[in-house]
């Protein structure tokens, strides 16, 4: 099994993961021309996963299904994904050549955001992102925060692949919320290192996640009292934190 981050368009990611014998998995193709160029004149892919209907996730799909007009496209029951060739949905299983992979709604940034876990990989799309997360779209803060919870839950050594490399900017939001927090303030020294070399932060670790990212640590203390700090008020819940942090970021400017 080989990953791979291609980079499209200014700041996304398109995942592919290979097997043996050459063939290929390809997750969020918003452009063919990176997958095309990957692939190249070897053997089709064996899929195409779709996290959620935005363009710069399901954009080259036409492309690639004109090449390879047979592979299979999964994606979530939404009509404004019309390339779909199989939906799927909560809690299924999705058998793709030699991989096996739990289909996770996680609503929030789209409404019918889906999220694949296996082979000790999670395609999150949108959803979560390396010190971050997805904007709320079409979804609401108590969505958005049990669907980053339910990603939280997953054993720490899942490989997380986010959409797109957000990381650096994230991380400066990070440190305006947990500044006394020793592995956040490390990542954030090694994520610079990687950047000015152009090179890419991700796959991130989910356990590295659950000690960094402020999204995903709304209960902790530290991360709560910055919440109600900015926001002028007391905050009685996890999803309340998340509501104002999300604005908060918003907003943000370093």
């Amino acid at each position: 099994m080989h990953l791979l981050s291609l980079p499209a368009f200014d700041d996304n990611y398109i995942w592919l993961l290979r097997d043996a014998a050459g063939r290929a998995l390809v997750v969020d193709p918003g452009d063919a021309a990176p997958v095309l160029a990957a692939l190249g004149d070897g053997p089709p892919p064996h899929a195409i996963l779709l996290t959620h209907h935005h363009g710069d996730h399901v954009g080259g799909v036409p492309a690639l299904l004109a090449r390879w007009p047979c592979t299979p496209v999964f994606a979530p029951a939404d009509e404004r994904i019309g390339t779909a060739s199989q939906r799927v949905a909560d809690d299924e299983e999705v058998a793709v050549g030699p991989w096996r992979f739990r289909v996770l709604a996680v609503p929030g940034h789209t409404r019918t955001h889906v999220s694949y876990y296996g082979e000790g990989l999670l395609f999150c799309g949108d959803t979560l992102f390396s010190l971050g997360c997805g904007r709320m779209f079409e979804g609401t803060a108590a969505q958005m925060h049990a669907s980053l919870a339910r990603l939280a839950a997953l054993p720490g050594d899942t490989r997380v692949c986010c959409a797109h490399e957000y990381t650096l900017a994230n991380a400066a939001f990070a440190l305006a919320v947990d500044p006394d927090n020793p592995p956040l303030r490390a990542r954030a020294d090694e994520i610079r290192r990687l950047r000015a070399t152009g090179q890419p932060t991700l796959p991130t670790r989910l356990g590295e996640e659950r000690a960094c990212n402020p999204f995903l640590r709304c209960a902790e203390p530290a991360v709560h009292a910055a919440a109600q700090r900015h926001a002028g008020r007391p905050l009685a819940s996890g999803t309340e934190v998340f509501g104002v942090l999300r604005a908060w970021k918003d907003g943000f400017r370093t």
